[in-house]
């Protein structure tokens, strides 16, 4: 008889590793607690040495790769052995630390991703998703649960990591899903604004919420898409109103850089008149509240009046952009006689030596907020800096307006006001695009370049080889060429070039448009700009291209040496 086939022996099954509870209370002491938060901080290790100065691109990413495995491992491992409310606390915390760290893109998947599945399945993402859907999937038991609030930080910080990684692949959102997202991602944070609006100890969620909100509206109005963030921006401002906390006077600098943002959306969608309307109704707002305080027994504070000065100096900026212009307009049809100042002859005058300078002491009572107006006033996103031209529309009573307000800025600048180096910069740039010559070679002169690109390196940082310092150097040659291609005036400004400087002084005695393609190259290799921009490089070449072929007579004598500027 055939003997039966003996069985394997089979090892015996390993008991899975006790829990944490099974060692006693949660905490640091508990041996599964200590070895998870010692493996955390081993993972946070790796992330950290990544970012380390000096590290090569390989090992960058070996360390990335490290870090991340280690966290999935970890989030794996210790699921099952740590109690629920222990385990999403540290989820959250760890997430909060990848964001400080900028590893948003973990802190999204591997973080708030985490816990926001764990208490519902349902895609916040979906197209649809209202108020109510938002609050019975992921607050059942209203916002008095212990866990309501860490819930909603997550829900906040969950969009933002979101935003940052959008930014990250596309900062200047070129791609329509990148700008799609945004937008979804401010309708998520509207959503979360909405079911919190109602409960004042949650008004830190709405601030928050505006932060947020403003940053990516700002973001989204550079790419001309101020018409859709408008009702967003008008939100915002709305949420800071209805919350009774944030009424105190503590947050009335940042409710007034909400309002004037949504003045700016309006002068975008060239609807000048609702902003000057939302101008004065914030004005009135800001009045309310200074009325309010004046009713308590204690007066006002340094610090108090400074910022009702600021918000106020804010709203009255926005109603000057459009007062400016208007009463000076033409209507069609009529005839009137047109009043011009010749600027030239007033130039030593004491002020007001024009309406638009009349009109600016009227509002404001010092020359820093005249300036801040001024910047306001001639701001038009629609522009771009190399390519002057007359305003839009092109009236001969607004091309006046303009140019006081240039003559204006420049006389400021020439003072000892204390006007910051990138206000000044911002300013020349905006004369340069509005082909005010004049006050623009005033500024540069009143400027003396040589002191303000010491004194703004000297702010960044005492290196000169900063990139800011570069760029700014960089802008202004371009500007200073770009001045002798573009008018027929005689240069009155030279370049900065090094003696010892092979390559600079035989690009700058060649033709001319050698010399504006080695600039031009010079300008895009400072700045990266091939890296974030390429549509951007091809529109500037073009442009450039386009200026020298039409100036055909352009010879390097016309530019004459000067050595005011050396590095």
């Amino acid at each position: 008889m055939a003997e039966l086939p003996k069985s394997r022996s089979r090892s015996p099954t390993l008991p899975p590793p006790a829990p944490a509870i099974f060692y006693g209370s949660v905490d640091p002491r508990n041996p599964v607690v200590h070895r998870c938060e010692s493996d955390l901080s081993d993972c946070l290790g790796f992330l950290k040495r990544k970012r380390e100065p000096g590290a090569s691109s390989s090992k960058d990413q070996e360390l990335h790769r490290r870090g991340t495995t280690s966290l999935f491992n970890i989030w794996n491992n210790y699921r099952s052995r740590l109690p629920d409310w222990y385990y999403n606390e540290t989820l959250v915390k760890i997430g909060d630390q990848l964001m400080e760290m900028k590893e948003h893109k973990l802190a999204f998947l591997y973080c708030y991703e985490q816990y926001l599945q764990q208490i519902s399945g349902i895609n916040i993402n979906k197209y649809g998703l209202d108020a109510h859907q938002l609050k019975s999937n992921f607050f059942p038991n209203g916002f008095r649960d212990q866990s309501a609030t860490r819930t909603l930080h997550v829900l906040q910080a969950r969009n933002i990591c979101l935003y940052k990684i959008v930014c990250d692949k596309d900062s200047d959102l070129l791609n329509q899903d990148s700008v799609k997202t945004c937008f979804g991602i401010l309708t998520i944070l509207q959503l979360i604004m909405q079911i919190t609006l109602p409960h004042e100890h949650l008004c830190w969620i709405i601030y928050n919420g505006t932060v947020h909100m403003y940053t990516i509206c700002r973001h989204l109005m550079t790419i001309g898409q101020s018409a859709k963030v408008l009702e967003y921006l008008l939100w915002a401002s709305l949420c800071m109103e209805s919350s009774i906390p944030l009424l105190a006077v503590h947050y009335l600098t940042w409710r007034a850089t909400l309002y004037a943002a949504v003045c700016q959306c309006y002068y975008d969608c060239q609807s000048g008149i609702h902003g000057e309307v939302f101008a004065r109704r914030g004005l009135i707002k800001i009045d309310e509240l200074k009325q309010m305080e004046f009713m308590s027994s204690s007066p006002l504070s340094t610090e108090t009046k400074k910022k009702f000065k600021e918000a106020t100096v804010k709203m009255a900026a926005m109603i000057f952009k459009r007062t400016v212009f208007e009463p000076r307009r033409r209507p069609k049809g009529v005839l009137r006689p047109r009043i011009k100042a010749n600027l030239k002859e007033a130039q030593h005058l004491p002020w007001p030596r024009t309406i638009t300078e009349r009109l600016l002491m009227e509002i404001f009572d010092c020359n820093s907020s005249i300036f801040f107006a001024i910047m306001e006033a001639l701001f038009d996103k629609n522009r771009r800096t190399l390519i002057p031209g007359p305003s839009v529309p092109d009236e001969i009573e607004v091309r006046d307006i303009i140019a006081e307000l240039c003559f204006a800025g420049a006389d400021i600048l020439d003072g000892k006001n204390g006007i910051s180096a990138d206000a000044a910069l911002r300013f020349i740039k905006i004369v340069f695009n509005y082909e005010e010559w004049d006050s623009f070679d005033h500024a540069i002169v009143v400027m003396n370049f040589i002191s303000f690109i010491q004194f703004y390196n000297t702010i960044i940082d005492h290196n000169q080889s900063n990139p800011v310092w570069k760029k700014a150097k960089a802008e202004i040659k371009l500007l200073l060429v770009m001045q002798n291609l573009l008018t027929i005036r005689k240069a009155r400004h030279g370049l900065c070039v090094q003696g010892d400087n092979i390559r600079e002084t035989a690009a700058f005695r060649s033709p001319g448009k050698k010399y504006i393609g080695f600039l031009v190259n010079e300008v895009i290799r400072t700045i990266n700009l091939g890296i974030t921009n390429p549509v951007l490089i091809a529109e500037v070449s073009l442009r450039l291209t386009s200026v020298m072929e039409n100036i055909a007579d352009f010879k390097s004598g016309d530019i004459p040496e000067f050595q005011m500027l050396n590095q």
